[in-house]
């Protein structure tokens, strides 16, 4: 089955963080990277740029209205996303429990429809 699982934290969040931080950091993603990797589960992976470069697009009376920034008002952004194909919606959520950024943030797992 396939999971999108959606990665959610604060813009310029990881440059907050000292050097030694970032390293643990990134360490530990490599680390579910690497393993998701052999296991054959990632099928993809992609970080987003900041949200700033986000442009929102709504249909109003047939006409497009197009705003900058992100849909809503919110500290956290929409940062990336990992594409996983696993035996189970719990091994999904284990991963996503395992990502960095569900310590100080939020990660959601949605199924893919196929």
């Amino acid at each position: 089955m396939k999971y999108m699982v959606l990665i959610y934290n604060r813009p310029q969040f990881t440059t907050d963080l000292t050097e030694p931080e970032q390293n643990e950091l990134f360490g530990e993603v490599d680390a579910i990277l690497k393993e998701l990797t052999e296991s054959g589960e990632l099928l993809g992976t992609e970080a987003l740029a900041d949200p700033s470069t986000t442009k929102t697009v709504r249909v109003r009376e047939g006409a497009p209205a197009i705003t900058d920034g992100p849909f809503i008002e919110a500290k956290e952004q929409f940062a990336g996303y990992l594409l996983v194909d696993c035996a189970s919606e719990e091994r999904a959520v284990e991963i996503a429990a395992r990502w960095p950024d569900a310590k100080w943030f939020a990660m959601e797992v949605r199924k893919v429809l196929t």
